[in-house]
């Protein structure tokens, strides 16, 4: 049985950090606000600002890398913790709807519970969103990365749309970072497998 600790717990536990404490970033919780595809704010009460250590870690490495090559851009994180309360609270209100699949069952759980995925994209020197052909939390086919080559061959998305969305992957990658097919702003901090069986989820 995988170890759980409630979301009011976490400010005490040593695995977790604040991602206040993580120096270059910006951070915009977007199920703290109405700006979200379910249109409220379902993290209130709730202190969602956190990221497993190693996540933590892996995020300042993004940091680090976006600083020397692309210092006129910035990370804004959009999502983190994701408490499993409220990753149940997202598959309710998507029964019966074709966009099911962009959130994962409870019962196994999305890597966000445990701390270690993150939503985010980057800000531009002057402090705006770089296009990215979508905003977040666009569930459309325009948001897949594996179905770019497509949209740019019938103008859906840019060129520079496209070369956006490449410089967050390879920020992103290089400090060993995860993709899905699905997002361009998802990434997963390793393994989910390994992450479902070894990490604690927080509920």
């Amino acid at each position: 049985m995988a170890v759980t600790i409630t979301c009011e717990e976490i400010a005490g536990h040593g695995d977790f950090r604040r991602l206040d404490s993580i120096d270059g970033i910006a951070v915009d919780l977007r199920y703290a606000t109405p700006d979200n595809f379910v249109g409220r704010d379902l993290y209130s009460p709730l202190d969602c600002g956190w990221l497993h250590n190693n996540a933590a870690a892996a995020l300042e490495r993004v940091v680090v890398w976006l600083a020397e090559r692309r210092p006129d851009c910035k990370v804004l994180v959009l999502d983190a913790l994701r408490p499993q309360r409220v990753q149940e609270q997202l598959w309710l209100a998507l029964q019966g709807t074709e966009l099911l699949g962009y959130i994962a069952d409870p019962v196994r759980g999305s890597i966000h519970s445990f701390g270690m995925a993150l939503d985010l994209t980057l800000l531009d020197a002057q402090g705006r969103e770089l296009d990215m052909g979508t905003g977040f939390d666009d569930l459309s086919e325009r948001s897949h990365p594996a179905l770019e080559a497509g949209m740019l061959a019938r103008g859906e998305l840019t060129v520079q749309q496209i070369a956006n969305r490449q410089l967050l992957r390879d920020a992103m990658f290089q400090a060993g970072w995860v993709g899905i097919n699905s997002e361009w702003w998802h990434f997963d901090c390793g393994d989910r497998l390994l992450v479902r069986r070894d990490y604690i989820r927080v509920i």
